[in-house]
């Protein structure tokens, strides 16, 4: 006999699938606000694919971010980026996290705006600094002073990241906190019908 708990949320999940109407959960911010590890689990909670944007790239590419930023530079990077988010959306409903500079391209934002929730995981400069300064595969962040850097990309970022539908304020807490949080205000937007 199954639990209210676990009625409750199979529930939840047909009614935030009901709503979604095909479309899909596009998960933007800058890089490590969590988009992978935060999109993941709510795919998973929703029995939904979840792809990467940025391993679609790699996988099409046969190629690193960096390697293709290095070889060609932001631009063309930019252009197939676009040209991978809109195959997978066109795909059908799933979570898609995409990489900290494809909601910038405006056709971009076009297209998830047609056939998505955009869902933005904002967070403060030090809670970002924090998770990517270990990490070496960021091309951006390849500067005299990374966190300059970061707090630059976030002040030109952070006003069209603000066109997302779903807001979520990402920081040190548990994963399953935020993703707790980013559910209820899907459900909560979503309920309000702007999604039709």
């Amino acid at each position: 006999m199954e639990t209210e708990a676990a009625i409750s949320a199979d529930d939840r999940r047909h009614g935030m699938l009901e709503r979604l109407a095909g479309r899909s959960i596009v998960f933007v911010g800058l890089m490590g606000a969590g988009k992978t590890a935060i999109g993941r689990k709510v795919a998973a909670l929703l029995e939904l694919p979840f792809i990467d944007s940025d391993q679609e790239i790699e996988q099409v590419s046969r190629m690193t971010i960096p390697e293709l930023f290095e070889r060609y530079g932001e631009p063309e990077f930019r252009a197939l980026e676009q040209r991978v988010i809109q195959r997978v959306l066109e795909s059908g409903p799933q979570v898609l996290s995409t990489g900290g500079g494809a909601f910038m391209n405006e056709q971009t934002r076009g297209l998830i705006a047609a056939q998505a929730v955009s869902v933005w995981l904002k967070a403060d400069l030090d809670v970002l600094f924090a998770r990517v300064a270990k990490k070496h595969n960021r091309p951006l962040l390849k500067t005299a002073d990374p966190r300059a850097t970061l707090g630059r990309l976030m002040d030109d970022r952070y006003p069209v990241y603000a066109e997302a539908q779903v807001t979520v304020h990402t920081r040190d807490e548990r994963k399953d906190v935020i993703v707790g949080e980013v559910m209820d205000m899907l459900a909560a937007y979503l309920a309000q019908g702007k999604a039709e």
